[in-house]
């Protein structure tokens, strides 16, 4: 297993003559995922794979169940390894499990990606592609999170023959950007101006904007209690919004090139339509949490587009985005029975 030098990172976004000011490090960033990984009970191993361009992708391991198509976890944008600590055990009780953070994010490699969209997905896929290659798997079922359900579509109509399933959890990047009346109308100069200002910086700037008042940590947790909460069964401390914090602070590779691909949130080139793209014999499994904001009717557009058909559409019951870790045990019931029939 490789180790990184415990050094500050200097944010690419920020000016020459701003300080790099976040209270953070590597090691800061390893000391909260082994914070998250704690309450795992099941034996793993952990290490950087070795990639293209002296870029790595750091990896969980699970292989209680050798000889089954293994389960390959894609985190969402601004999450990593840790996050899936609700669900790992038993995930990996009847295949092996892997789960990576990708390149961009959390304790992977954080490279300069194209500021063209198509190029930065690319980049992406072909870091995954090389992530297989060198782990030593034929074939694996695709599970992705937000960004990475996108990730995980793009990457099967790219290689077909690596997958045998995958499963869809909250994604991203699906529909179209909405025409609306609202954007016929005229933009007042003012937000003009703001946006002018603030198009440089990317979605998680101000947590970095934040370092030198050390409020960054308590930010997350004044925003967003609900991530707290939702680890309650493992945690009683700040273990999460610490992890978050540092998951996040990093230099924002993978957060530049997501910017990038999207305008406003929406995907630059959104999936709808490329999904005929996609094999048919390759089926779908997309989950939605019933809270969620999410829209699910993508999920129905896919199924009409597919060739081949194969989509099932499943809805859980009092979750929210972070399906996983709102309702951990319907989650993972749910993933086991969408794998079954593999193998």
């Amino acid at each position: 297993m490789w180790g990184y030098v415990d050094t500050t990172i200097r944010w690419c976004w920020i000016p020459d003559w701003l300080p790099s000011w976040c209270p953070t490090s590597q090691n800061h960033l390893q000391a909260a995922e082994d914070k998250m990984l704690r309450c795992v009970e099941s034996p793993f191993l952990k290490q950087h794979v070795s990639i293209s361009n002296g870029n790595q992708l750091w990896t969980l391991k699970f292989n209680r169940e050798a000889g089954r198509t293994p389960l390959v976890l894609l985190h969402g944008f601004g999450g990593g390894v840790g996050l899936w600590a609700q669900n790992l055990d038993v995930l990996s009780q009847r295949r092996p499990v892997y789960a990576l953070d990708l390149l961009g994010f959390g304790r992977s490699s954080r490279p300069d990606f194209s500021t063209d969209a198509r190029e930065a997905e690319q980049q992406f896929v072909e870091s995954i592609e090389q992530w297989r290659d060198k782990v030593g798997l034929e074939s694996m079922i695709l599970l992705g999170h937000n960004l990475g359900g996108y990730l995980a579509v793009s990457y099967c109509i790219k290689y077909p023959r690596r997958v045998k399933l995958i499963v869809l959890v909250e994604p991203w990047g699906v529909p179209e950007r909405p025409d609306t009346a609202e954007e016929d109308r005229p933009i007042p100069v003012w937000i003009k101006a703001l946006g002018a200002m603030f198009s440089p910086f990317n979605p998680l700037a101000g947590l970095r904007l934040l370092g030198p008042l050390g409020t960054g940590p308590t930010l997350i947790q004044v925003l967003r209690p609900d991530f707290k909460k939702k680890f309650s069964s493992m945690f009683s401390d700040n273990t999460v919004p610490d992890y978050i914090y540092h998951l996040n602070v990093q230099s924002p590779s993978g957060e530049t090139a997501f910017r990038n691909m999207t305008p406003y949130g929406w995907a630059k080139r959104p999936m709808i339509h490329r999904m005929d793209q996609l094999q048919p014999h390759i089926p779908i499994a997309i989950i939605y949490g019933s809270r969620s904001s999410v829209d699910s009717n993508s999920g129905a557009a896919i199924r009409e587009l597919k060739p081949g058909g194969g989509v099932e559409l499943v809805t859980i019951r009092g979750a929210g985005h972070y399906v996983y870790a709102d309702q951990p045990d319907d989650f993972n019931r749910r993933v086991l029975l969408a794998c079954e029939n593999v193998d």
